[in-house]
């Protein structure tokens, strides 16, 4: 308490200190003290600065630079209006003018110009340049050692006071070398002032002392130009040390301790180093023409001292183990990654980590990288990194893919051998199996078969296309799940970028980041692509100033792409649909139900079976044909109709009419009546021809 009233006092004290010596005129004897106490402080920052062990620990070093130099450019006012008008500015001054420069001027010029150059050029220029980059460099490292405080605290490693003490600590640091970047430019401005004012005082002096008070020119040289350059040491030498403790301040890094003891305890390590300097400067001694004593004492002395410094421990040496050391220690932040579910894993057994190593030859990982590119252009978000890692309970040969921590997909990549695929598999060697990712019939070849499957027509994969080929299809399949939060925001920035409007009206409408996550999601699942998500944001925002169910949104949405939905659905501009009857359709309309903003369809169990007898007949019909159709239906039961097809017909799509582009030729190949058995529902069905299978084409453009 006494301490901070003391602070309170003094410093604005000699804040008003500095005013009343710039304008009162002062006795000789109060100018001896106040020169005593500017030297006598300038020593004190210094000794300061070297004894911090950070910068940080003399926080207050920028604005005490700035009183100091205030305090001693009153001071030189004070002494130069002394000189001029009295010819005597006390003993200090006198004595610098006489004794320490010897009474003449010239030296004390020199010594001055020296002195001037030395703070000027060297050490000001020095500090500034330096106090300017780092300030720079530290504003820049904010954020990553913002993010830095907030991973420790997050994963456990600090707690609130810890991270708020870290905060406050950069924080400090970024102030600290900000406002050090701008003091420098006080200690270049004392030096240009001390110059200038000895000057002015030079010339002025001779003035006064031969016209007013006629003394000769050479008594008034003696008298006025001694005291002037006297005057312009004694507050010069302030400057310098004051100057060196800021370049000091700067350029300190932390350590352990103080200056002198970080410098001789990292020369102390250096015992070679010090013998060899003693070994050349010895032999620099026989060069004829050298004095030989000098040499030899200095080189003796750096001998003596790297003979008696302790052998260095070598950084790397290995410790003796003890038993706590058999457990490699890891930090709280790693055990939290470690232990954290990544969104998309995949899992490979021992004898396929070859498949990653690049030192093998092997490119799974740069035909995921791949796959990540296809997958983006292709469904409109980044799919997550896979995080892929050898696993020694799985069998040989065997992947396992995940999403979300559950396993979804898992095949075989035997080794040595190729995946055919296809009709031709007789005469082949291998194991006949299902292909994992489609489930078609396929045999294990040994590799050397390579060209003769090839041959035969069939479809050849490798090991690394068949993972990669898994994993597309995983993704596209389940790609709602796998769309984060963050991958959201990713995306609305970059609307932000580019129609900054769309996400200000989706703003005024309320419509947050997980709603629209909700919406994407929803479309993704249904396998709609979001490339076009400015139309998107645009349908969500208008829909949500007058309904805000997720169901309502992704309605809006189907609609404002309905075109392109049914685009991707049709084949040739044709789009094969099965219909209702007007009946049927009504009784669906009327069993529709609200619940919690989703639509439901609440029918009579033998209806729900009619139903989805016709369904799933029509619909397997249509697959046997090798032409995808799908049903269509009036816009306010879509949601809750596909809803049920997806759980009981999987594989049949389910659109509105009002999604229906223009463009599409529309073939009725079914119609569905719950009331009158039809005995051939294909009778109005258009006549069709069937095509080959293209699921193995899948393989050629993956990767």
């Amino acid at each position: 308490m006494q301490r901070s009233r003391l602070g309170q006092i003094v410093l604005p004290g000699a804040v008003v200190l500095v005013v009343a010596v710039m304008v009162i005129p002062l006795p000789t004897a109060v100018l001896d003290l106040l020169i005593v106490s500017n030297l006598s402080i300038a020593v004190l920052i210094l000794l300061v600065s070297m004894n911090v062990r950070r910068a940080l620990d003399f926080s207050s070093f920028p604005s005490l630079l700035l009183v100091v130099t205030l305090f001693r450019l009153g001071l030189n006012v004070a002494t130069a209006r002394a000189v001029l008008s009295r010819g005597h500015a006390g003993e200090v001054i006198a004595t610098f003018g006489s004794v320490v420069v010897g009474g003449s001027l010239v030296v004390g010029l020199v010594i001055f110009l020296i002195l001037t150059l030395v703070q000027f050029v060297v050490i000001s220029n020095g500090s500034g340049r330096v106090a300017e980059v780092t300030a720079r460099f530290t504003l820049d490292a904010m954020p990553g050692k913002q993010m830095a405080i907030d991973a420790d605290l997050n994963a456990g490693a600090i707690g609130e006071d810890e991270a708020r003490r870290r905060r406050r600590e950069v924080a400090d640091e970024a102030d600290f070398y900000g406002a050090m970047d701008g003091a420098s430019k006080f200690v270049k401005g004392d030096a240009i002032a001390g110059l200038v004012i000895t000057m002015v005082n030079l010339i002025g002096g001779f003035l006064i002392g031969v016209v007013q008070r006629g003394m000769p020119i050479g008594e008034a040289v003696t008298t006025f130009s001694l005291l002037t350059v006297g005057d312009g040491l004694v507050t010069m030498i302030p400057a310098l040390l004051v100057s060196i403790s800021a370049g000091l301040i700067v350029t300190r890094s932390a350590g352990d301790g103080d200056l002198g003891s970080d410098v001789f305890g990292q020369f102390g390590r250096q015992r070679q180093a010090i013998r060899a300097a003693g070994l050349v400067v010895l032999l620099m001694g026989v060069i004829p023409g050298l004095p030989k004593i000098p040499f030899i004492i200095v080189g003796v002395v750096l001998l003596t001292i790297g003979a008696r410094l302790p052998t260095a421990v070598v950084a790397d040496e290995t410790p003796v183990a003890g038993p706590a050391d058999d457990v490699p220690v890891v930090s709280p932040q790693q055990l939290a990654v470690d232990a954290r579910t990544e969104a998309l894993e995949l899992d490979i057994a021992y004898n396929l980590i070859e498949l990653v190593d690049d030192a093998s030859g092997g490119d799974l990982l740069d035909r995921v990288s791949a796959l990540r590119k296809k997958l983006a252009g292709e469904l409109g978000f980044v799919m997550p990194s896979v995080r892929t890692r050898d696993s020694s309970n799985l069998p040989s040969s065997t992947y396992v893919i995940k999403v979300h921590g559950v396993e979804i997909g898992r095949g075989l990549a035997m080794s040595g051998r190729v995946l055919v695929i296809g009709d031709a598999l007789s005469g082949l060697p291998g194991d006949d199996v299902r292909e994992p990712v489609f489930g078609l019939a396929a045999r294990w070849v040994p590799a050397e078969f390579r060209v003769q499957a090839e041959i035969a027509g069939n479809t050849v994969v490798d090991r690394s296309t068949l993972i990669v080929t898994h994993l597309a299809e995983v993704v596209r399949r389940r790609a709602g799940r796998l769309l984060g939060r963050t991958d959201v925001k990713m995306l609305l920035d970059g609307v932000r970028a580019s129609d900054p409007q769309v996400i200000e009206d989706l703003t005024t409408a309320g419509v947050t980041t997980g709603e629209v996550q909700r919406v994407l999601a929803a479309l993704l699942t249904d396998g709609i692509a979001i490339r076009d998500l400015v139309r998107i944001l645009e349908a969500v925002g208008e829909r949500a100033r007058v309904v805000r169910t997720s169901e309502a949104l992704v309605e809006a949405a189907r609609d404002e792409l309905g075109p392109a939905i049914t685009s991707a659905l049709a084949i040739d501009n044709r789009l094969y649909a099965i219909t209702m009857a007007p009946t049927t359709e009504s009784r669906l309309l009327s069993a529709l139900r609200g619940v919690d903003g989703v639509t439901q369809l609440e029918l009579l169990p033998d209806e729900t079976d009619e139903l989805v007898r016709q369904l799933h007949d029509l619909s397997s019909e249509m697959n046997v044909r090798n032409t995808p159709a799908v049903l269509v239906c009036s816009a306010p039961m879509r949601p809750a109709l596909a809803a049920l097809v997806k759980a009981m017909v999987p594989g049949l799509g389910v659109v509105s009419y009002t999604e229906i582009g223009d463009h599409l030729d529309i073939d009725v190949v079914g119609n569905v009546d719950l009331y009158a058995r039809r005995t051939d529902p294909f009778a109005q069905a258009h006549p069709m021809t069937g095509t080959t299978e293209e699921r193995p084409d899948a393989y050629a453009t993956t990767g």
